[in-house]
């Protein structure tokens, strides 16, 4: 665990806070990234800025930033810029002390890493020293940057390229600071959206930017960037990991609080349950309770053979290349895996293949039935696993039952509802 000495009316944020000083810590808190909006843009990237943080590439994405393969050369330029941000906010840390400490990515992250599993909770490096979160082992979040301050509270950042998908990016943010703040037990947690293109003016960023928490810093583009360095550049042998006096690992930032993210789910999965089997109505489902909402995903189970042939006679399923009629889904998969994602209750449908390592993921198709949408490898270890794990619990009267709830929540209003 870090530990700093704490600016004299500093509180401490390891202990409780009477309830008249809330306001004042969460002031406190903020102090970090408002000096950074102050001061970010007077620290443009130097060339020598630039070009240490092509260490943090690995060697085919360094041949890819001047691939004439735009898609490939776009994702070489994301992952170069989020190195840049992270070589620039190094830099600029060693000018306040507001900025105690900046967690380790990249190249600097530890070479050997704890491989995802079944329990595995809290903060991790990915294989490439990308910052995960994880609960029960599944990959919950992917944090660009993480800072902190004189207070010893969190703060994150999300790095950008492009306007794309700047709505699902809002809801991507909403749900890391619920999931850091429940984690570190932070009231409020600070946040960085740092850009190489102009956002401002979209609706998503404006709504982001009303919030006291948030700060935007734009830079130049990784276009005019990239005129500072050569493709003689990238044939450089890349640095070892920097020594920086502000440099910490995730080890050193556990949570503050206990966390089972396995048994949080199981406690969302049997509120569901009863919502959709008790007296008290499908209304109950999305309304706050003393469950955190962090969970975003519930796997409910395995299908028995009663509930895959429910599913195969009322939900078509649609999959090219694949037979139909009684029985199929049992003759091709060896498991039937029933999910719903949350808030929005929007019902999966994990089909494991007999024949190869992979779970077909289904969603529903505006028939009411289901469609493919991708596969689920090992590769995403933590939630493959899981899935592995998983063995049959579902009859047929249950599936049916919470497959009628999810299409209930999720139906859109009658014209009369509407009228009122």
């Amino acid at each position: 665990m870090i530990s700093s000495t704490q600016p004299e009316g500093t509180p401490d944020p390891q202990r409780p806070q009477p309830r008249n000083s809330a306001a004042l810590y969460v002031k406190h808190m903020l102090q970090m990234i408002t000096w950074l909006d102050e001061n970010f843009s007077s620290l443009r990237p130097t060339r020598a800025t630039i070009l240490k943080a092509l260490r943090h590439l690995r060697p085919s994405d360094r041949k890819k930033l001047f691939s004439e393969d735009v898609p490939q050369m776009r994702t070489a330029e994301g992952r170069w810029y989020e190195a840049i941000i992270y070589e620039t906010i190094l830099e600029i840390s060693l000018q306040s002390d507001l900025v105690y400490a900046v967690v380790m990515r990249g190249a600097d992250a530890p070479k050997r890493v704890k491989r995802a599993h079944l329990g595995q909770n809290g903060l991790f490096y990915s294989n490439i020293g990308d910052i995960k979160v994880r609960g029960n082992g599944q990959d919950l979040a992917e944090v660009d940057l993480v800072l902190v301050d004189h207070t010893g509270a969190l703060a994150f950042g999300e790095i950008v390229t492009s306007p794309a998908d700047l709505k699902e990016l809002e809801d991507e943010i909403h749900y890391k600071k619920r999931l850091l703040g429940y984690l570190y037990g932070q009231p409020s947690v600070p946040f960085l959206l740092i850009s190489s293109v102009d956002i401002s003016r979209t609706a998503a960023v404006r709504r982001l930017m009303k919030e006291p928490d948030n700060v935007l810093l734009t830079t130049s583009s990784c276009k005019e960037l990239k005129t500072l360095i050569s493709p003689r550049d990238l044939r450089r042998s890349p640095s070892r990991p920097v020594r920086h006096p502000k440099l910490i690992r995730v080890s050193e930032i556990a949570p503050k609080r206990p966390f089972d993210y396995k048994k949080l789910h199981d406690e969302r999965l049997r509120s569901i349950v009863a919502a959709v089997t008790g007296d008290q109505g499908l209304e109950v489902l999305g309304k706050a309770d003393e469950i955190p909402p962090i969970v975003k995903k519930v796997i409910f189970g395995g299908l028995y053979p009663s509930a895959i042939r429910m599913l195969d006679q009322h939900h078509s399923i649609h999959i090219r290349g694949w037979g139909d009629g009684p029985d199929a889904i049992m003759k091709q998969f060896s498991k039937v895996v029933l999910a719903v994602n949350l808030p929005e209750y929007r019902p999966i449908i994990y089909l494991r293949s007999r024949n190869r390592k992979e779970y077909l993921k289904m969603v529903p198709d505006r028939t009411g039935g289901f469609k493919f949408e991708s596969r689920r490898t090992p590769h995403m270890a933590g939630f493959y696993l899981w899935l592995e794990s998983t063995r049959p619990s579902l009859g047929a009267e249950l599936t049916r039952g919470l497959l009628d709830a999810f299409e209930a929540v999720n139906a859109p209003p009658s014209e009369t509802a509407a009228a009122d």
